[in-house]
């Protein structure tokens, strides 16, 4: 009789352990997942500030007309695979967590042009023209 008692106690012992290490374990799981959720979020908050920033510059530019010339210096977020300008936007293919994403912001003017898509901070400059802004990113 008094080995079943000390069976028995080894048993609850491992079904507490067990359910405390699946508490565990979930929970490392649900933060995982809220985790990567902002760290999205916070990556297409500093590529829309860096689009609008440049977007702006560049209609402010234009609007000026030839031969204005501004600099900007935006910070460009990790995870940019490409970086297209085109006639009327600029075209981001950004990895996040779920995968390659598209993005665009619209320009209320013609750019031509390339940018660079390392992280870090740019320094773009930007150049009226008589038909529209060229977009120059070091």
């Amino acid at each position: 009789m008094h080995n079943l008692k000390k069976g028995q106690v080894s048993i609850e012992y491992l079904i507490i352990a067990g359910f405390v290490v699946f508490l565990v374990i979930s929970t490392l799981g649900v933060a995982m997942i809220y985790s990567n959720q902002i760290k999205d979020k916070i990556k297409f908050n500093q590529l829309e500030n860096f689009a609008n920033k440049v977007i702006s510059s560049a209609e402010g530019v234009y609007y000026a007309g030839e031969p204005s010339q501004n600099t900007v210096q935006a910070y460009l977020p990790s995870g940019i695979q490409t970086a297209q300008v085109l006639s009327d936007q600029i075209v981001f293919y950004v990895t996040t967590s779920n995968g390659l994403t598209k993005i665009s912001y619209a320009s209320n003017v013609p750019l031509q042009g390339n940018l660079t898509t390392s992280e870090g901070i740019k320094i773009i400059t930007i150049i009226a023209q008589t038909n529209n802004v060229i977009l120059d990113s070091s």
